[in-house]
């Protein structure tokens, strides 16, 4: 995959990003929301960066793809698979590039390329209530509120909201 924005190139995951990845997932933030994606090590995100990449060109996913902002890693965008056979979008932004529209951006261009690519009409977002800033993006990108209150969110009953893109 190949996209690219005014300010971002997403492209496809390389090996030799495995230090950056890691590096980039050891923050508050993730560890707050999105616990099962941070990477201890290099060689952690090495094996999970191989297996994304065997993701690529296929149907199931999921597809996750970085986002460079001047030739710089600035995070990820991602189209991941859920159990009821909805898609739903995923992204994260590091944090020393936070607070300056990447996620937005990527979410924009992401969404009509993936799914053109996987064959679908609708993208679910669902971020914890409190996740105010992944609120703002979804709602930047065009989805709609469907559902708030206690939902299942990485294993445990809390409060999310969830929202839908397209039909």
């Amino acid at each position: 995959m190949r996209i690219e924005t005014e300010r971002l190139l997403i492209t496809d995951f390389t090996p030799e990003m495995a230090e950056v990845v890691s590096r980039g997932s050891k923050n508050e933030n993730m560890r707050r929301f999105l616990p099962d994606e941070v990477f201890e090590t290099p060689e952690i995100a090495a094996e999970v960066i191989q297996t994304l990449m065997g993701c690529y060109g296929g149907t199931q996913g999921p597809f996750v793809h970085p986002m460079l902002a001047q030739g710089q890693y600035a995070g990820y965008v991602q189209l991941v698979p859920m159990e009821d056979g909805e898609w739903e979008i995923g992204y994260c932004t590091v944090p020393e590039m936070t607070g300056r529209g990447y996620a937005t951006e990527a979410v924009q261009a992401f969404l009509p390329a993936i799914m053109a690519q996987v064959g679908i009409t609708r993208v679910m977002g669902i971020c914890l209530m409190e996740n105010r800033a992944s609120i703002r993006v979804l709602d930047k990108c065009g989805f709609r509120r469907v559902f708030e209150g206690d939902g299942l969110y990485q294993g445990e009953m809390r409060p999310i909201v969830k929202m839908v893109y397209g039909q």
